[in-house]
């Protein structure tokens, strides 16, 4: 009876703090987006995190052909779209086009940078995933996990919607449609 009783409070003190967590601005659930509140720069915290409303953690990867480096993190000219994605993730592959397409109708004030989970995928078919969707903006390898250990990434596609101040505005976890996704960029572009 008792090691049941000890049970129970770890099972529910371990439901708190995820829920805890989950609700201070982690991000949405599948599919859906968490986004900003009307914060000020003011009454952003200090130290960065993979959040709305949050600095966008800092990292530097190369690029795909590995003749480039991209770094995110602070301040920066345009808002940035940062997607984490693998060759094998089928919700990936369905949202690749939409990635496509935002990124074209607003390059002129938006970067998106696609970080492959190279240390999870295979580099070939990273490149191949790239070069049958037509991705013309820069894909970022991944080969260590820092970026996506940074980013508290457990699952594909991730998106992070940062504006030009670093912060980071929307968390999306899964896929959403494209008139969700230009919803969101309001707050940024």
């Amino acid at each position: 009876m008792k090691r049941n009783l000890i049970i129970l409070a770890i099972a529910v003190i371990a439901i708190a703090g995820v829920w805890i967590w989950d609700e201070s601005g982690r991000g949405a659930s599948s599919g859906k987006a968490a986004g900003a509140n009307g914060q000020s720069a003011g009454e952003i915290p200090a130290d960065p995190a993979p959040k709305a409303n949050h600095f966008a953690p800092a990292f530097t990867l190369d690029s795909l052909d590995g003749t480039t480096s991209f770094s995110v993190g602070g301040k920066r000219d345009k808002a940035l779209i940062v997607n984490f994605w693998a060759a094998w993730c089928g919700p990936c592959e369905v949202e690749a086009p939409d990635l496509k397409a935002i990124y074209e109708d607003h390059q002129d004030k938006l970067d998106l940078y696609a970080v492959n989970a190279t240390n999870y995928d295979r580099l070939r078919s990273a490149k191949e995933f790239v070069k049958e969707q037509g991705f013309v903006f820069p894909v970022l390898t991944d080969a260590e996990g820092v970026a996506g250990d940074l980013y508290k990434i457990t699952g594909y596609p991730v998106s992070f919607i940062i504006d030009r101040d670093g912060v980071v505005r929307h968390r999306i976890e899964g896929i959403v449609e494209r008139k969700e996704w230009e919803k969101m960029l309001q707050d940024v572009l």
